[in-house]
């Protein structure tokens, strides 16, 4: 038996030295991978870690939650209550309000990390994950901040990149024409470098829309590019947030009813916003959510600008000009800023060289909800659930179940084959100048 072992060892040592060169730092993992340290990736691993299984959390930026700390404007808070967006294994601290603000929820994960000794490896940009079916493990190189190259081997890997990887810039007619800035909101801090200027921001989601409002706060001129149907609702209903109001009528009710007694209810509370130019889709909230993860607007004041006329509402553009934007109805404004409230979008068909789990049209998951969370040989979706940190959640404690079976069963083999390569990696290092694999 031994001697199988040894020769099975022999043979994975020669597989891998085959394929990877020799200017590649090589690291065999017992454990699970985690691609991604924002909220998705930190809660697997915690979830991972109390039930006995470590992990290594591979991040490409330099911080934890670098969407959050990097990439957000300043006056950003929470758009659903805190108890829907705390992680697995740890609640938020009782004194925070009902919405945190962005700095309390980066604190959060923060304190997160700390409570579960979460060490994220950073700087360390994945460019390829390839499972190899010569040996039944995973191959996941990297590139650090000096361009040197590592190959992790692994078991287990567990894509935690999430629904917002890559900013979505538009091709806009004449938009390197145009002699003003024109930025995507990871890019905006607030309204302050805006003051008495006319900003066209593109793009209705809660993001532009706060970013509108934003921007009448520091004495800007905004407008908004309204381009498709959206709904807009009250962040709070009858007392209640409407998302819980949402879920628990969901409980006792069919979607499309409540679907509907959203509707009436926000007619009552914030009128026809069909008449200030936001004309609502055929289908519900809900429903719409559902079938296309199109999210509807939490209302936090801007519409009351709109009617004020404080933001301006303009259809689609037609083309940018120098300094002026033409829009699809003919109209043409003077603008001295453009700000692209454009969205994210997922970025794994660029790295993952895998088709059956993820798409390679929008690198998400090809079954919905609640089943996209495992693919074959070992590998895992978190983050990409279109249901907020609540999905993320649900999907952390099931990869965790699963993989602590796995590893409980086949962890042992495998690092003894580690070891044997180890062992095989030192007698062959006194006849050869290649370098010596870590574990």
């Amino acid at each position: 038996m031994d001697y199988l072992r040894e020769v099975e060892g022999k043979r994975l040592h020669d597989h891998f030295e085959a394929k990877t060169a020799n200017t590649t730092r090589r690291i065999w993992v017992p454990d699970p991978v985690i691609i991604g340290a924002g909220p998705s990736g930190l809660a697997t691993a915690a979830c991972l870690k109390e039930r006995g299984v470590p992990s290594l959390i591979l991040e490409r930026a330099s911080c934890i939650a670098s969407l959050w700390q990097l990439k957000t404007y300043d006056r950003l808070r929470l758009h659903l209550p805190k108890q829907f967006c705390q992680l697995p294994l740890m609640s938020f601290p009782s004194y925070f309000p009902t919405y945190p603000t962005k700095q309390q929820f980066v604190a959060y994960l923060e304190a997160y990390a700390r409570k579960f000794d979460l060490n994220p490896g950073f700087n360390e940009t994945v460019v390829s994950t390839e499972f190899d079916s010569g040996c039944g493990f995973w191959r996941v190189k990297t590139v650090g901040l000096k361009m040197e190259e590592t190959e992790y081997v692994c078991r287990w890997v567990v894509v935690a990149t999430g629904e917002n990887a890559e900013e979505v810039v538009p091709e806009l007619e004449g938009m390197s024409n145009f002699v003003g800035p024109v930025v995507h909101t990871s890019s905006y801090k607030s309204g302050e470098a805006f003051r008495q200027k006319n900003v066209l921001v593109v793009g209705c989601g809660n993001s532009g829309m706060e970013v509108c409002l934003d921007l009448c706060n520091f004495d800007a001129r905004p407008s908004l590019v309204v381009r498709d149907s959206l709904h807009v609702l009250p962040r709070e209903m009858l007392g209640r947030s409407t998302f819980g109001l949402s879920m628990w009528l969901l409980k006792w009710f069919p979607m499309r009813l409540v679907d509907r007694f959203l509707l009436l209810v926000s007619r009552f509370m914030i009128g026809d916003t069909d008449e200030l130019g936001l004309n609502r889709p055929n289908l519900g909230p809900l429903e719409l959510k559902s079938v296309s993860g199109k999210t509807p607007v939490l209302d936090v004041g801007t519409l009351a600008k709109i009617r004020t006329g404080d933001i301006k509402v303009f259809p689609g553009i037609k083309r940018l000009t120098c300094r002026a934007v033409e829009f699809v109805d003919g109209r043409v404004e003077k603008f001295d800023a453009v700000i692209l409230a454009t969205g994210y979008r997922s970025n794994v068909p660029a790295w993952l060289k895998d088709t059956n789990l993820f798409s390679e049209k929008d690198g998400f998951p090809k079954n919905p909800f609640p089943e996209g969370w495992k693919g074959k040989h070992g590998l895992y979706s978190v983050g990409f659930t279109k249901r907020g940190l609540l999905g993320t959640s649900m999907d952390a404690r099931r990869i965790a179940k699963d993989i602590e079976h796995q590893w409980k069963v086949e962890g042992k083999p495998f690092k003894l084959a580690l070891v044997l390569l180890k062992v095989l990696e030192s007698f062959k290092k006194k006849d050869r100048g290649t370098h010596k694999p870590d574990l």
